[in-house]
C-alpha cells in the first residue's frame, strides 16, 4: 500500500492535467446526454487513440446496458479494469528487466531531450542497487556533454564508463564495452547512444551499425533495445517510435517525465499500435525515480480507484 501511495502522489500532476477530468465525469450522479460526448473528448485529449477512446466507450455503452447501470459511478472500475486489460495484452508489458543470461546488453535509443542518458544512468543506480555488476558504454560520441554526463552517473553508482573522444567511432565504444563486460563477468552492459531524429540519417546509420555489432556479438537473447520517449509529447513520441522501429527491432520502452504530462494517454496507444511493453516510467528526476510499469496499479492510481 505505502508503494501504491507514492505512485498515486508521483501522478498527482497528471492527474491535474488529464485524468481527473475523466474521474470527474464518472463521479457525476446519473447519465446526461453529453456524458459519452466528454468522456470520448478527454480520452482524445489525452493521445489515448481515437480507436481505443471509440472502442471503450462503445464497450461501456453495451455493459450499462444489458447490466442496467444507471450511473457512470458504477461504470469507473469497469474502466479502470478494460484500461488495464488493454496494457497487459502487450506481452512483457511491466516487466523489469531482469538478466537470465548475462550480461543484459541494454542499447538505449531516442531523440534528443527524451531523457535517455538520464534514464541510462537511473537504470545502472538501479541495477547496482540490487546487487549487479554494471557497465555502461558512452556511445553517443556525437556530444561531449553527453558522455560527461554519463561518467557523472557512472560515478554516483560505482559503475564503470567505456568511453572514447568526441566524435570517434560510436560501434567501436559500443564493442569495446560489450569486451570489457563480457571479460569482467558483468550482468548488465547500458549502451547511451546520440540522440536522432528521423532527418539525420547518418545517425540512424550510426544506430543501426551499434545494433548490428551487438547483435553479432551478445545475440538476440541477451539484446534488448530500449527506446525512451518523452510522454508529454504524445503522439508525437508515437510517430517517433516507429520511426526508430522502422531503423532496428524496438523491443522495450521507458516513458519518461510522465509525472506532468497532460498526455496521459500516450501510455495506451503505444499499447495498443507498436505492441511494444513499457517496461518503466519516469515519475521525477531523482535517482529512484524510474518506477516499473505496473498496469493495474497505474489504472487504479491513475483514476483513483482503491486496490
Amino acid at each position: 500500500m505505502a508503494l501504491f501511495a507514492k505512485l498515486r502522489e508521483s501522478l498527482k500532476g497528471v492527474r491535474e492535467k488529464w485524468s481527473n477530468g475523466i474521474s470527474k465525469l464518472f463521479s457525476s450522479g446519473k447519465f446526461s446526454d453529453s456524458f459519452w460526448d466528454d468522456l470520448e473528448e478527454q480520452l482524445i485529449a489525452g493521445d489515448t487513440g481515437l480507436d481505443f477512446a471509440e472502442d471503450i466507450i462503445d464497450f461501456l455503452k453495451a455493459e450499462s446496458k444489458s447490466k442496467g447501470i444507471k450511473s457512470p459511478e458504477a461504470l469507473k472500475e469497469l474502466f479502470t479494469e478494460k484500461i488495464t486489460e488493454e496494457l497487459n495484452s502487450v506481452d512483457g508489458m511491466g516487466k523489469p528487466f531482469s538478466p537470465s543470461k548475462t550480461p543484459l546488453v541494454l542499447l538505449m535509443a531516442g531523440v534528443n531531450g527524451s531523457g535517455k542518458t538520464t534514464s541510462s544512468g537511473k537504470l545502472a543506480s538501479m541495477f547496482t542497487k540490487q546487487g549487479k555488476k554494471v557497465i555502461m558504454a558512452a556511445s553517443d560520441t556525437f556530444r561531449a556533454a553527453a558522455v560527461e554526463q554519463l561518467k557523472i552517473w557512472g560515478e554516483r553508482s560505482g559503475v564503470r564508463v567505456v568511453a572514447q573522444g568526441q566524435g570517434s567511432d560510436s560501434a567501436a565504444v559500443a564493442f569495446d564495452a560489450w569486451k570489457a563486460a563480457e571479460s569482467s563477468h558483468a550482468d548488465v552492459l547500458i549502451v547511451d547512444t546520440a540522440g536522432r531524429l528521423h532527418d539525420k540519417h547518418n545517425l540512424m546509420e550510426e544506430l543501426r551499425k551499434i545494433h548490428r555489432i551487438l547483435l553479432r556479438e551478445a545475440g538476440s537473447e541477451r539484446l534488448e533495445t530500449v527506446l525512451v520517449l518523452d510522454a508529454v509529447l504524445g503522439q508525437n513520441s508515437v510517430a517517433q517510435a516507429e520511426t526508430f522501429n522502422s531503423i532496428i527491432p524496438v523491443t522495450s520502452i521507458i516513458l519518461t517525465k510522465y509525472d506532468n504530462t497532460s498526455k496521459g494517454g500516450v501510455v495506451i496507444s503505444i499499447a495498443r499500435k507498436l505492441h511494444v511493453p513499457v517496461r518503466y516510467i519516469g515519475l521525477g528526476e531523482g535517482a529512484d525515480d524510474l518506477n516499473t510499469f505496473n498496469p493495474r496499479d497505474f489504472a487504479n492510481a491513475l483514476m483513483e480507484v482503491n486496490q
